[in-house]
């Protein structure tokens, strides 16, 4: 498949425009604009400017009022979510306030339009077909959906709606970003309507296609529903990094058709070989079509969700088709069944090699959980704990218990699920063992392995109505968990003191 060069607008001069001059000539002199993410200026404090990979605190005094008030004054006033932007870019500007309401943090993020990530996806798009976009946040999910409504818009000259609820997708101001071409824009006034506009934008405005972001409520998922039963082309992004995460999370489960236990006679049970009480597909998935974006450049594709889906709940794991950008722009598409194949699971028959760069789910017997749940959190390997055998990509046991197998045991390995056994129950074997398990280039870094935690603990709250305190991380992470959690619609805070202030996360109603 043929690729064509990318491109960024990122109108970074008018950001800057707005900071203090002295601000501004600090960053100036530090160059490397293309790398700049986040600008912040917090009362008392240093001038702190983040890149992609690093940050520094710059500047030989601290930011003042006079400084946060100049910034207010050169953009519109702030919404209710505390954000505000600058006319015509994608560029957004956060807001931290005092008990009176008085400002005293500004976050400025960087908004950028990259032309040309389309291309990857672009036969997909134009299928008609509805499409969901997965993967972690910064991959590009929502660049994605940019310049999608562009392509739509102006290449197939399509009527396409962006809903768009934080204005990351067109911008700010009432004349949307050229990025998203002749599409139209419906600006959302707050998160928790965003439903409500999904409707509106079906009812009063005859799209062919909506496009929308991050949909993380049951709402959001009952409307998606709504939509794609009217006829009208979705494509959108949800919370998850894999169409496995969305099987697991029952408020996005909808999206895929739904999960319900089904108890089979005896008779079925035997001709099927599985227990009686299984997991089926309520109804058809809403989308058609699940795209996981694993880096920039790497997508697995599913182009059959409701086959995906059923072979999945009998134990089949997907093989997806597999895109990759090379560095000369050119896309090699990869088969599924191919020799060549990435898939985006893991396979249950597992050489410590073919761990590498995949989410393996561990089945502890007579190993304690929290101490393998310690072990996994401090080594920061791609890892979680579960207490579903079905799930498991291999049992971890203690030597002399691997022979005391009780039958649910021992037809998990008749099913080819493997027996790792370690001689004790300390913290230091199970470490030096997911050591031997997982490569040092496989670990985690910080970032992704603070939102691994916080996916898996809104699955657990979201299921036992419980809420579920994180790990301690720095202020920044701590503020992207929150971020996270939000769009779930649920409640967090952050308790404790530096160095051991950690996020909070409670149930609907609980906080």
């Amino acid at each position: 498949m043929a690729g064509r060069e990318r491109g960024t607008t990122d109108n970074l001069d008018l950001l800057l425009a707005v900071l203090p001059p002295h601000t501004r000539a600090v960053i100036l002199e530090l160059g490397n604009s293309e790398n700049l993410v986040e600008i912040v200026l917090d009362l008392g404090r240093q001038l702190e400017v983040r890149y992609v990979d690093q940050a520094f605190y710059l500047g030989s005094k601290s930011i003042s009022r006079e400084d946060i008030q100049y910034v207010i004054s050169q953009i519109d006033m702030f919404t209710k979510d505390n954000r505000a932007g600058i006319e015509r870019t994608l560029h957004r500007i956060s807001a931290i306030r005092n008990r009176l309401g008085e400002v005293i943090g500004l976050t400025c993020r960087v908004g950028r339009a990259v032309f040309g990530t389309v291309d990857i996806l672009k036969d997909v798009i134009k299928s008609g077909k509805n499409i969901l976009l997965l993967g972690r946040p910064g991959v590009g999910k929502t660049t994605l959906l940019r310049e999608a409504a562009r392509v739509l818009a102006d290449d197939l000259e399509k009527r396409v709606i962006v809903v768009d609820t934080s204005n990351e997708i067109a911008g700010d101001g009432d004349i949307p970003h050229s990025g998203i071409g002749r599409a139209r824009r419906m600006q959302v006034l707050s998160p928790e309507r965003q439903h409500a506009v999904m409707i509106e934008a079906v009812e009063n405005h005859m799209p062919e296609v909506i496009i929308i972001d991050e949909i993380g409520t049951e709402a959001e998922a009952i409307a998606a529903r709504t939509i794609a039963e009217r006829g009208v082309q979705l494509i959108a992004t949800a919370h998850g990094h894999s169409l496995e995460n969305l099987i697991l999370n029952p408020t996005l489960a909808d999206l895929i058709g739904g999960i319900q236990p089904v108890t089979l006679s005896d008779e079925e049970a035997k001709r099927r070989g599985t227990q009686k009480t299984i997991l089926e597909r309520k109804a058809p998935p809403t989308f058609d079509v699940i795209v996981e974006i694993q880096n920039k450049d790497r997508f697995a594709i599913h182009h059959d969700v409701v086959t995906v889906v059923d072979q999945f709940l009998r134990g089949v794991l997907p093989s997806p088709e597999v895109r990759l950008r090379k560095e000369d722009g050119e896309v090699e598409i990869v088969s599924p069944g191919s020799t060549q194949s990435i898939t985006a699971f893991v396979p249950r028959q597992l050489s410590a090699e073919g761990f590498k760069k995949k989410i393996i789910h561990i089945y502890p017997y007579g190993v304690t959980r929290k101490r393998l749940e310690r072990a996994i959190r401090e080594l920061r390997v791609p890892a979680y704990v579960t207490t579903n055998l079905e799930q498991a990509d291999f049992i971890l046991t203690l030597k002399g218990r691997d022979k005391e197998r009780p039958k649910k045991l021992r037809r998990a390995t008749d099913h080819g699920v493997p027996i790792h056994a370690i001689k004790s129950d300390t913290l230091k074997l199970i470490q030096e063992f997911l050591r031997n398990i997982f490569d040092e280039t496989d670990y985690m870094d910080e970032q992704e392995a603070a939102l691994h935690e916080v996916e898996e603990a809104i699955t657990k709250v979201i299921s036992e109505q419980q809420p579920v305190e994180l790990q301690p991380h720095n202020n920044y992470i701590r503020g992207l968990q929150h971020r996270l959690v939000e769009r779930y619609g649920l409640f967090s805070e952050s308790k404790g003191h530096e160095p051991l202030r950690r996020v909070v996360i409670y149930p609907v109603g609980r906080g």
